[in-house]
């Protein structure tokens, strides 16, 4: 594809991450706020449109918004109503308020959901996320919601940790039953609380009961498909493959792009809302790409 970025390393950037608001509902404990370093921030409706305008134009052809937690920004459905129509138009959120914004969502142009949801159990749940009484109920009501909206497929984001490892089977069965992808995460332990759980274990017990493995290009991540159910295992951490197939820059909340998730010495700040010079701007960050894990 014409003018489509390249880094020295070879890799296609394919993909963008836009982080509309820094603004959360939750704390969960392991979150790495997109990797922004002082996360404070909303990024305006002009500069997503620019950004994402000037990705479309250089062969980025999917969008994932995220946060903080992006429902909670306003007007979001007409936001989305304005992106490219060639770019797939994907969200990252926590499903608290799914339930009411789903049909908008669906009608404006999104086309599927990724929801975090890292237990089952209420009590656990409220750990985890330091979240109220009752939000579980409400991200299950924003998952039947979504799948009535046809934001599909919906996958279950799920950091695998020390308090929730023992429920993995039983969110998995969860996920067959509501036809869910299920989305295993490696906790990025970057500040070392010891709060991992212990997926290589998990993946062992995946690769020993699955009817199929199929590894996406993507991260090489491995699929396993066992008993009509579909996980996903993503480990970003100690992982060469993961970076040798990165294919996405992320732009901030306060409008800066970054080539590198874990890295912040690298950024390239949004200086104007106008297309060409956002192009520019994409450009330069593309060329500070450099895996994190070095080949």
């Amino acid at each position: 594809m014409p003018g489509m970025m390249v880094d020295s390393y070879g890799r296609k950037v394919t993909g963008l991450r836009i982080a509309l608001t820094s603004r959360c509902n939750l704390r969960c404990l392991y979150c790495h706020h997109e990797g922004e370093v002082e996360p404070n921030g909303e990024i305006s409706d002009e500069m997503v449109i620019g950004v994402a305008q000037a990705a479309a134009a250089i062969g980025v052809r999917s969008l994932k918004l995220t946060g903080g937690e992006p429902l909670l920004r306003l007007g979001l459905s007409g936001l989305i109503a304005q992106m490219p129509p060639q770019m797939k138009i994907s969200l990252t959120t926590n499903g608290i308020y799914l339930a009411e914004q789903a049909e908008d969502l669906a009608q404006a142009g999104l086309d599927r959901v990724n929801v975090s949801l890292d237990s089952l159990k209420p009590e656990v749940y409220r750990a985890i996320t330091k979240g109220r009484e009752g939000d579980l109920e409400r991200v299950m009501q924003g998952l039947d919601a979504a799948a009535q909206a046809g934001l599909l497929p919906i996958k279950l984001n799920v950091v695998v940790l020390k308090q929730n490892e023992a429920e993995i089977p039983d969110i998995i069965d969860f996920c067959r039953d509501r036809g869910l992808i299920a989305q295993l995460i490696q906790l990025l332990d970057l500040d070392h609380k010891g709060l991992s759980g212990d997926i290589d274990a998990i993946e062992a017990r995946l690769a020993a009961q699955a009817d199929h493995i199929h590894t996406r290009e993507m991260h090489r991540r491995k699929k396993y498909l066992l008993d009509g159910a579909e996980v996903e295992i993503v480990r970003p951490m100690d992982n060469t493959e993961f970076c040798a197939n990165c294919n996405r820059l992320r732009v901030t909340s306060d409008g800066k792009i970054k080539p590198c998730l874990l890295r912040s010495d690298n950024l390239v700040q949004i200086d104007s809302c106008d297309c060409g010079r956002i192009e520019e701007l994409l450009r330069q960050a593309n060329a500070r790409r450099e895996p994190y894990f070095r080949i």
